[in-house]
């Protein structure tokens, strides 16, 4: 797979990254954990050059870092490039967080959470520690300072933000480097490129879209919302009511429109269409299915004309 830098003098990393969240968190939780099959895609992730492995200590919570932590055992730590993320808690918190979550953003906090986290994934250091989002109680610059200590003492490589404006990106700049921003970008959520993404790509920031396949619905799976699993937390989502995913399958008509006439899969297209919106972009698909991880390494080679694609129509319903 083809590489590019995480952030201006950050390690070289496939330029396509591996989720692990829906692993042990969110998607599908009525069905059975299956770590032996989600430690081999991990595996398969990295033979296949997706060498960024993301996780955060609030999936499960816990259990996600746990299961990444097992799968890079031994020799497999050396081949990736590690990110997890603090400041998203399941009690306690400021409120605001996605899904009903707190937000945590005190340097106690951040101090007391590299040390857990690193413990949980069996290594002295991630390559990459990001704030998962920023907490409106606490002085970014506090929370900064905190993930900076985390850097000097060698238990981060970088650090980085998530779901944050310009104005936060140079806040954080002005206390220590950014290395990278993880935000929502794919062809229903356009927001980034207003503003943050070319922010960071003037600074040379790399820009870890999630969600890239718009939570699984830009790769045709879900025609109505009885085709979503049981004790799925996309059944809360207000894109995903049957009336707004009714709206929006004409975004993914015409997704399947351009991958048949190119030959190729749903998700390919809708990954290509991410890859192309800047040379630091590197999206983090999340999977727990081998046949998936496959078709969405393969979106590195596909050549996209994604001016074709911008015209789609807004979606309906928000994000969360």
């Amino acid at each position: 797979m083809r590489t590019t830098t995480l952030g201006k003098d950050g390690p070289r990393v496939g330029v396509v990254g591996l989720g692990c969240m829906g692993m042990t968190h969110a998607y599908d939780q009525a069905a059975p954990r299956d770590d032996a099959t989600s430690v081999s895609v991990i595996h398969q992730a990295l033979d296949a050059g997706m060498t960024l492995i993301d996780t955060a200590d609030v999936y499960g919570p816990y259990t996600n870092e746990e299961l990444v932590g097992r799968a890079l055992a031994g020799p497999w730590r050396e081949r990736a490039v590690l990110a997890t993320k603090v400041g998203l808690v399941t009690g306690g918190g400021t409120g605001g967080g996605p899904a009903g979550l707190g937000r945590n953003g005190t340097p106690e906090h951040i101090r007391a959470s590299i040390d857990a986290s690193l413990r949980r994934l069996g290594t002295d250091h991630v390559d990459l520690y990001q704030l998962h989002r920023v907490d409106p109680a606490v002085p970014l610059e506090e929370t900064w300072g905190a993930m900076a200590e985390t850097v000097a003492a060698g238990k981060a490589r970088a650090i980085g933000l998530s779901e944050v404006t310009v104005e936060e990106i140079r806040r954080a700049q002005a206390v220590h480097p950014v290395a990278s921003v993880q935000s929502e970008l794919s062809l229903w959520t356009r927001d980034p490129l207003a503003g943050v993404l070319p922010h960071c790509t003037a600074e040379g920031i790399a820009f870890l879209p999630f969600s890239p396949l718009g939570r699984g619905f830009l790769t045709g799976r879900f025609a109505s919302f009885d085709d979503l699993p049981a004790d799925d937390f996309r059944r809360d989502l207000p894109r995903f009511q049957q009336d707004a995913l009714r709206a929006n399958l004409a975004i993914v008509g015409k997704v399947r429109e351009v991958a048949e006439r190119l030959g190729t899969t749903p998700a390919r297209v809708a990954l290509a269409w991410v890859l192309a919106q800047g040379p630091r972009v590197i999206p983090i698909p999340g999977t727990k299915t081998p046949r998936y991880l496959a078709d969405n390494a393969g979106a590195a080679d596909l050549t996209l004309d994604s001016a074709e694609l911008d015209d789609l129509p807004a979606p309906e319903g928000a994000r969360y």
